[in-house]
């Protein structure tokens, strides 16, 4: 019998994140975070605004300074948001 501790590796989860569905739920939080990061750091790439690109790299907002950015400092328009140029 080994007297291992595995609260390190996910012992101490809150009682919520237990569920399936909780489980599912995070990934797509995680991937709702990853699409406006992902867009934000390009667009300010691109405008070259690298202040932008560095707070926008460091913070994590769930997406919410991201859209704050494209929609209203980067006056991007939807149409806009997936193009190019």
């Amino acid at each position: 019998m080994n007297n291992y501790n595995y609260s390190a590796v996910g012992g101490n989860l809150p009682g919520w994140l237990h569920t399936p569905a909780s489980f599912v739920l995070l990934i797509i939080i995680i991937g709702w975070s990853i699409v406006w990061k992902g867009l934000a750091l390009w667009h300010a790439a691109r405008k070259g605004q690298g202040w932008w690109f560095v707070i926008l790299t460091l913070v994590n907002s769930i997406g919410i300074l991201e859209i704050i950015y494209l929609f209203l400092v980067a006056k991007v328009k939807l149409s806009e948001l997936f193009s190019k140029k």
